[in-house]
């Protein structure tokens, strides 16, 4: 193994999410680098360690978020290859939505240096906690909106569907600024083949500061039209009525139907 190392963390969704471990990996760190959210995070980021600096700058508006995403596996791993142990820190939990830390820790091990990731607090978790879901009840479903469409996602009604970054629906590109709703709409349409307009769902948005609550709004599939989203909504949908038993399967298991009334 070569010198460098390649630690990667999250910080949760708010910044006093952000576990003891991944507090020490930054704290100890020779060098850090990091992408998140909110102010606070980026202040207690740079307490922890002075070497601290952003990667939010190669963010550009209209920029192909493939290119940034490159550009920020770059900065990361010229880090690396100086024999330097890196900790990359990024909002939410490291490898969900987040492909620099899944490519940068992949080119580290082709190229020898030891890399890792540390598990943090997600939106979902977020999700499942501020909207009281048990995902275990009747099973859950997520998918980011514009693979959903693009690959016209097979899923089951019957179990929770959580769709995200809806508001960035068929924009591949970074824009901080409300998307054309034309994506909303074939979203919304594609959905109407399986749900009733009148079938209930959530719009979510999780509190970034400890301070502030997170934005709930329940509505119906139709309204998801006119309602306000921006690019961090995410969209819950309940499930329909349960599924019916498999009586072939609850006989082999040995249970009974009343189990799962």
């Amino acid at each position: 193994m070569q010198s460098g190392s390649l630690t990667v963390v999250g910080t949760g969704i708010r910044f006093t999410q952000m576990t003891m471990e991944s507090q020490e990996a930054i704290k100890t760190a020779g060098k850090v680098l990091y992408l998140v959210a909110d102010p606070l995070s980026a202040a207690w980021i740079r307490e922890l360690n002075p070497t601290a600096e952003s990667l939010h700058l190669f963010y550009e508006d209209g920029k192909d978020r493939g290119i940034t995403y490159k550009q920020m596996v770059d900065r990361i791993l010229d880090e690396v290859r100086k024999g330097q142990e890196v900790c990359a820190a990024f909002y939410g939990h490291p490898g969900i939505f987040v492909n620099p830390s899944h490519e940068a820790i992949k080119l580290a091990r082709e190229e020898g240096f030891t890399a890792n990731m540390l598990a943090a607090v997600s939106a979902e978790d977020c999700l499942f906690a501020d909207l009281g879901i048990d995902p275990s009840v009747d099973g859950c479903q997520t998918f980011e909106a514009t693979d959903f469409l693009v690959f016209k996602r097979q899923f089951d009604t019957t179990s929770s569907l959580i769709i995200w970054q809806i508001g960035c629906v068929g924009d591949l590109t970074f824009n901080p600024h409300p998307s054309d709703p034309s994506g909303i709409n074939v979203l919304v349409d594609y959905l109407l083949e399986h749900y009733s307009p009148s079938h209930p769902a959530i719009l979510y948005q999780s509190n970034v500061l400890p301070i502030c609550k997170p934005i709930i709004r329940y509505l119906t599939l139709a309204e998801i039209r006119e309602a306000t989203i921006n690019q961090i909504t995410t969209l819950y949908i309940y499930p329909k009525a349960r599924r019916p038993v498999d009586e072939k399967h609850l006989s082999k298991l040995g249970l009974v139907q009343k189990v799962f009334a």
